[in-house]
């Protein structure tokens, strides 16, 4: 059964509706922001690349070796048997380090092999997702859980170690320190089933939004 998607405008509004109704601290970032353009990442396996690359790195720097890395299959993301092809020395040149060209190695070799089918993760539970891209080397819950978001458009995603989300609702909620996990679990019982939401506005509402990476 495939779960309902952001991209469906008549969950995007009952979701609006619903955040506004039970956050009024949320109903007034929502009002100020005003309406969200949410598009999703066509292709599974290049969201994936791109995340891997993108760990732990400054957007700039990340964002500089990703062009780096394309250039080497003329523009593109490449697929997985093209990557499984480059010769490391090519790799590491467009400044991948040795823990990332393995980590892509991994999920292209998943891939390539049917072990990984990234397209019927659309037909899985959000729980059984994370619990498939966990395995694959590199890829832990919150790249799992930006894929849950940005792939799959799942609605209620809440990846509450992500720093932009706690800072944002740090400062939102005037706390004294970053929220905890039973701080959020707290935050979102007026939010689901519609966390996705609530958590694209919080990063949204930060001048930088954190977490919402296109590549």
């Amino acid at each position: 059964m495939v779960e309902a998607s952001l991209t469906e405008k008549e969950v995007w509004a009952q979701g609006i509706k619903h955040l506004k109704k039970n956050d009024p601290v949320l109903a007034k970032i929502i009002s100020r922001l005003g309406p969200y353009k949410f598009q999703l990442d066509d292709d599974h396996y290049e969201a994936l690349v791109g995340s891997i690359i993108f760990q732990q790195l400054a957007g700039a720097a990340a964002r500089a070796i990703l062009n780096r890395f394309k250039q080497i299959y003329d523009g593109k993301i490449p697929r997985p048997r093209q990557y499984l092809d480059t010769e490391e020395q090519h790799l590491r040149a467009s400044g991948l380090s040795p823990q990332k060209i393995r980590y892509i190695r991994d999920l292209s070799e998943r891939v390539e092999n049917g072990v990984l089918n990234l397209e019927k993760m659309s037909h899985l539970p959000s729980y059984e997702v994370v619990k498939e891209l966990d395995e694959v080397k590199g890829i832990g819950r919150w790249t799992a859980e930006m894929f849950l978001i940005f792939v799959l458009g799942r609605t209620d995603v809440l990846p509450v170690d992500d720093l932009g989300l706690r800072k944002a609702a740090q400062k939102t909620y005037r706390l004294r320190k970053l929220p905890t996990k039973e701080k959020f679990e707290q935050l979102s019982k007026k939010w689901h089933p519609y966390c996705s939401i609530a958590t694209l506005y919080l990063w949204r509402s930060q001048e930088k939004p954190q977490g919402a990476v296109k590549w």
